[in-house]
């Protein structure tokens, strides 16, 4: 830049800071982030750390039911979020969704095998007693008949159903 020339030209060389466009696509992305913090339970947003201000102002996002209220709420709170770093709470938030995925697939993975020992019973069993060794085999095949019997006579899962899922997920806490 030279001296004689204002600080304000149109000069394309001038490299004083990001462009519109990319100014415009970072207020768009903390805003965003500011949406995925809306959808939070309180104790994973404490977590978090925010300033207080950002914090009071999610909260608030929370209690509006004014679809316009809510955008202005939601624009404040990706203004307030622009002065943060943003890195950590993206980090943050990913670790969280790794984990509920993680979640998921242990309780899918339990729900087929119980409804698998329920249809197929004593090969099934077996075969989970392959996976782990040292499986009590009499405690659980009292446990899958009682849950064939309860699922024979109301055509759903009931107690026994459910404890036949409760000990699935803690036998597949218990493995690596």
């Amino acid at each position: 830049m030279t001296p004689d020339r204002p600080r304000d030209s149109a000069d394309p060389g001038d490299d004083t800071g990001p462009s519109k466009s990319e100014r415009k696509r970072a207020a768009h992305a903390a805003q965003g982030l500011g949406e995925a913090l809306i959808r939070l339970r309180d104790a994973e947003l404490d977590a978090l750390g925010l300033p207080e201000r950002v914090s009071d102002a999610i909260r608030e996002a929370r209690r509006i039911t004014s679809r316009a209220a809510g955008a202005r709420q939601r624009q404040y709170i990706g203004k307030l979020m622009r002065d943060l770093d943003l890195e950590p709470i993206r980090a943050a938030l990913a670790a969280r969704s790794e984990q509920h995925a993680r979640e998921t697939e242990r309780f899918k993975r339990a729900e087929g095998w119980r409804e698998r020992l329920l249809a197929e019973g004593a090969a099934a069993l077996t075969e989970l007693e392959r996976w782990r060794p040292g499986l009590d085999r009499e405690e659980w095949t009292r446990r899958i008949g009682a849950a064939q019997t309860e699922r024979a006579r109301s055509g759903g899962c009931g107690a026994a159903g459910r404890e036949l899922f409760r000990a699935l997920r803690a036998l597949f806490d218990t493995m690596p």
